[in-house]
């Protein structure tokens, strides 16, 4: 961020990278900490997430202020920056100081309501600003099989087929890969009321914008829930082709307090018809904590892959709908 979006910028526009440079340490604050040593002061300490908003202001005020560097009269953002970085050079308490000029300069260059969907599902901590903190709209638990499983080694050569073979005849490459399979259960809680809100639903001005912000959730969901079910791991798929779509799908929906069904696994399952035992399994545990607890759903929906029941576009529809 500090080498490709603030100090390359600000060079292009003829402005000298020592300049550039120290206009980047800085403006890095609104962010994060930059890194302490010479030669690292364009990094910054932790990784960011910036929506496409805020990298199009941050470009607009890199633009007002190479303007001004080059003798135009500062515009109000620049001037109040100006100001604020040099009431920290005065500082003595200059940690202090930069923790106040971190948040003066977020104030000018960050959002609170996040176009970028990636920040509005899974959220963001930005340590120098946490007023531009998002709370994360989704959870993801790790996936783990609902049966007894055992990794098996795949065995592999990799061949060099220009080998005039006058030396040597054998592989270039001998190894092995750890690998299993499995029928697994995942579970995912998506927070809607923290989304709407992630990604400014209730802060809309009118109308219009707000019927755009929901249209943008609707397809935040759409595109989760065909994820969910549909996309596999990229990793050694040359190897194990591994394209499993989901078979079968509970969503459920309401106001109280969610729930995992993960206890339904503490007794592995077992027999010729794993997933269908599975299924069974899953089921009875909902139904019996319904019952010790009340419902904790207030409307439910599935699609069993298995059996041909249910749709991937109505499940989409249902978690979509108010």
């Amino acid at each position: 961020m500090g080498a490709d979006w603030i100090a390359s910028e600000l060079v292009t526009a003829g402005i000298d990278s020592e300049t550039a440079t120290k206009w980047s340490v800085d403006l890095q604050r609104a962010y994060g900490v930059p890194e302490e040593q010479s030669d690292k002061a364009l990094l910054n300490k932790q990784a960011v997430h910036v929506s496409p908003v805020e990298q199009a202001k941050l470009s607009a005020f890199l633009k007002l202020l190479a303007a001004h560097l080059k003798g135009a009269p500062p515009e109000e953002l620049v001037k109040k920056a100006h100001d604020a970085i040099k009431k920290r050079d005065k500082a003595s308490d200059k940690k202090k100081a930069n923790v106040t000029l971190a948040r003066e300069l977020g104030g000018m260059l960050l959002v609170k309501e996040s176009t970028a969907v990636d920040i509005a599902l899974f959220g963001r901590m930005l340590a120098a600003v946490p007023a531009f903190n998002f709370d994360a709209a989704v959870q993801v638990a790790h996936a783990f099989t609902v049966h007894k499983a055992s990794a098996d080694s795949d065995y592999f050569t990799a061949v060099d087929d220009l080998n005039p073979r006058e030396e040597d005849v054998g592989a270039a490459h001998v190894n092995e890969t750890g690998f299993g399979a499995g029928v697994y259960y995942l579970y995912i809680c998506v927070n809607r009321e923290q989304l709407d809100q992630n990604l400014g639903v209730d802060a809309a001005q009118d109308n219009e914008a707000k019927t755009a912000v929901v249209a943008l959730r609707n397809r935040v969901l759409n595109a989760l829930l065909n994820a969910i079910t549909k996309v596999s791991p990229t990793g050694k798929q040359n190897s194990f082709a591994s394209r499993a779509y989901a078979s079968y799908l509970l969503a459920e929906k309401g106001d109280k307090q969610p729930r995992s069904l993960a206890l339904a696994f503490v007794k592995p399952v077992n027999g010729t018809d794993q997933l269908d035992q599975a299924i069974r399994a899953l089921t009875t545990k909902r139904d019996n904590l319904d019952k010790v607890y009340g419902p904790c759903a207030s409307d439910r929906k599935s699609l069993n892959a298995e059996t041909g029941e249910g749709s991937l576009d109505e499940l989409i529809a249902f978690a979509q709908a108010d």
